[in-house]
């Protein structure tokens, strides 16, 4: 009896050392399992939350997003295959920018840049100006050629650097944006009214006014 005492009382003496070993063990386990996740992006994990924020924020937005072709050459789809100034060119909102980049000769330009941004103004922006105005500039090909490229940097900006940008344009100025959600403002004046357009080598922000070089 005094040996099988002795030997039940070694097995709980080695239980309970073991148990906060063991215990200590499992409470790292599993504390890892759950740090894992933020800290090393668990696609598991990840997977539940990532697309719904990624669809968030890779998506056109803006009231004029509205009017662009469901199918088609022209629509998001569509221009998402082409090169900028040829994607442009499906997109009837965009026919008097698409004609003054035709005669400036920039086509090739646009359309052989890499990783670039366009603020593009609408044929509404355009009608702001006065016609006898609009036809001086588009009959000059130096001032045309400044402005429209003063409408592209050379780089491809997301919506959260629009928050509060300053960026240098293919013309050497700087044009300055600020906003949120899916209200933007370029130079304080013209406003983003279908935002984060996707084209083969440009991100498009679609705007209601024609942008001057300071």
């Amino acid at each position: 009896m005094n040996s099988m005492q002795i030997r039940r009382t070694g097995i709980a003496v080695a239980a309970a050392l073991l148990l906060p070993f063991s215990l200590a063990a499992c409470s790292d386990s599993s504390g890892d399992t759950k740090a894992a996740p933020a800290a090393a992006g668990d696609p598991a994990s990840a997977g539940e939350s990532t697309p719904a924020d990624a669809t968030a924020t890779d998506q056109p937005f803006g009231p004029a997003c509205a009017g662009v072709p469901k199918e088609g050459a022209g629509s998001f789809d569509g221009m998402a295959k082409d090169p900028v100034a040829t994607a442009a060119s499906n997109n009837p909102a965009l026919s008097t920018l698409v004609a003054a980049v035709k005669r400036a000769g920039l086509v090739d330009t646009l359309n052989n840049a890499k990783d670039i941004t366009v603020f593009a103004p609408t044929n509404d922006a355009f009608a702001k100006i006065p016609k006898a105005d609009l036809d001086k500039v588009l009959a000059d090909k130096a001032t045309l050629t400044k402005i429209l490229t003063y409408h592209v940097v050379g780089q491809k900006l997301t919506p959260e650097q629009l928050g509060n940008g300053s960026f240098e344009t293919l013309q050497k100025g700087m044009v300055t944006t600020k906003g949120s959600g899916e209200a933007y403002k370029v130079n304080g004046t013209a406003g983003v009214v279908c935002g984060n357009v996707k084209t083969a080598n440009a991100n498009v922000y679609i705007i209601d006014t024609v942008l001057m070089p300071k």
